[in-house]
């Protein structure tokens, strides 16, 4: 009998971690599996904001991507034209095509750097800077630095869905903080933008935050969408996107801008057959089985699920959809075993973090609520962001070892 035949596409946390959990769980199941990924280099891109921040160093977020490849597994380094669910083939862009028994979808979002009129043009200088991109983030800082007495630092949040909604914010509150250390944040602006009615999605954390933002004394802007930069003349213009100045439209001097580019999923998933309206892989919430081909499944950043975009929504995710792979291949049914899980280490100070831990509904869920409330500012939740859990990543989530550590799903959020 041939080996059962299974395409990744993507690269990324889900894709690396999918691949080596059904190596090292295949269970005297025969398994080809390919991974299909152009990028040279894999980002641990939950560290690009303690780049930005001044807290880390770049070269230590990435990794060469055949490095991570788990042994038995192909790399093909091609991105992906064309996916046909009908035929179980995939096209990739040098016109190959590749058949497949499961295919796997989770390439991961594409920063819309067009989305925001003059953003391509001036990113990287006039002070206008991204940690969402790697080639951005230490830029972050040495705009952060360069703030004196009298500026304006500006931070904006863009529409969701985009990678991890706390990052925004918390660039903001390490740029402060270092305003703070410099003794000269009172006489400085800084400015946080959100097309979004709060500061964070969850109430429970929103509350806390914005205790943190009034400490720091932030001004908020919220149901603020970015639409335009002037780098030249470091001016930024916001739409007002709903309320009693719905259409407006404000301008703002910035001497410093952090920009949260729109995000969207790559071309070969709009209007694509296993795509919903907006571009995202069809999935089922708890099975992330494609809701009409039983043979596809989606995860990560790409897929439809209602969850917060993160790495750690991915490290719940890749042994669903793996067991689920490993079910089918049985001839069992698949199982609902994912419920949303997402978490955001929200830095809000240099040595200290919130951890975020939430499913779908925004229900608290913490992982070590024993150790430290959830909604308190912790030194011991900064070391597990900036120590333990890249550890974790690179040597357990990317090998294919699932955690030890369930979060509480009835936890009292009134507690």
């Amino acid at each position: 009998m041939s080996a059962t035949k299974i395409v990744i596409i993507g690269g990324g946390a889900a894709g690396i971690s999918v691949a080596a959990s059904l190596r090292r769980h295949s269970e005297g199941h025969d398994l080809a599996i390919t991974i299909l990924d152009p990028a040279k280099n894999h980002f641990y891109q939950p560290a690009l904001t303690l780049v930005g921040g001044g807290s880390y160093a770049l070269e230590k977020t990435f990794r060469p991507l055949k490095s991570l490849i788990p042994k038995g597994v192909k790399l093909v380094a091609q991105a992906v034209r064309k996916v046909d669910p009908d035929s179980n083939r995939v096209t990739l862009m040098n016109g190959e095509k590749i058949g497949y028994d499961y295919l796997v979808v989770c390439p991961g979002l594409v920063l819309d750097w067009d989305a925001i009129e003059g953003l391509r043009e001036t990113i990287g200088k006039n002070g206008v800077c991204s940690n969402y991109s790697p080639d951005y983030a230490e830029y972050t800082w040495s705009c952060i630095q360069a703030l004196q007495a009298g500026d304006t630092a500006i931070f904006t949040q863009a529409p969701l869905p985009f990678k991890c909604p706390g990052a925004p914010q918390k660039i903001a509150y390490l740029a402060a903080d270092h305003l703070k250390r410099k003794g000269i944040l009172d006489q400085c602006d800084i400015h946080f933008t959100n097309p979004a009615p709060g500061i964070f999605g969850v109430p429970y954390f929103a509350r806390q935050l914005t205790k943190v933002a009034d400490r720091y004394g932030i001004k908020r802007s919220l149901l603020h969408k970015l639409i335009k930069i002037d780098g030249a003349a470091q001016k930024a213009t916001f739409e007002v996107v709903d309320g009693e100045d719905k259409g407006a439209v404000k301008e703002m001097d910035f001497d410093m801008i952090h920009v949260t580019p729109h995000q969207k999923t790559p071309e070969f998933l709009q209007n694509a057959p296993i795509s919903n309206a907006a571009g995202y892989v069809d999935v089922d919430s708890e099975t992330l089985q494609h809701v009409t081909y039983s043979n596809v499944f989606g995860l990560g950043d790409a897929s439809a699920t209602a969850n917060a975009k993160t790495a750690a929504a991915v490290r719940k995710q890749a042994p669903v959809v793996v067991r689920n792979i490993k079910n089918l291949i049985s001839g069992k049914p698949v199982e609902k075993n994912y419920y949303g899980y997402g978490s955001c280490p929200l830095i809000t100070a240099r040595g200290k973090v919130i951890m975020a831990e939430f499913v779908y509904g925004g229900k608290v869920t913490p992982t070590l609520p024993m150790l430290t409330t959830p909604h308190r500012e912790s030194r011991m939740m900064w070391y597990c962001k900036t120590l333990g859990l890249p550890f974790l990543y690179w040597q357990y989530m990317l090998k294919g070892y699932e955690w030890f550590f369930e979060p509480d799903r009835d936890f009292d959020e009134k507690a």
